[in-house]
């Protein structure tokens, strides 16, 4: 299943969905955390895409698999 891209600021919506919180922010990257230590950083460039890469390594560090992704990603 190919993985469909989001911006930046709708990956922070489905970050903010599964309870991570904004922590800091410098420039456009915007760094989140979840209560329970797992951590990323989003890159908010306007409205741009992220790639499918860095989409890759930010679901593998909130530990969000890629089913959990696309229900989430509908729902923005």
């Amino acid at each position: 299943m190919k993985l469909n891209i989001v911006s930046g600021r709708d990956m922070c919506k489905i970050l903010e969905k599964i309870e991570f919180k904004k922590v800091h922010q410098v420039g456009s990257h915007v760094r989140y955390i979840h209560s329970d230590g797992r951590k990323t950083v989003v890159p908010v460039h306007s409205n741009e895409m992220l790639g499918r890469g860095l989409i890759n390594e930010i679901l593998k560090q909130v530990k969000l698999s890629r089913d959990e992704y696309e229900k989430l990603r509908l729902k923005i």
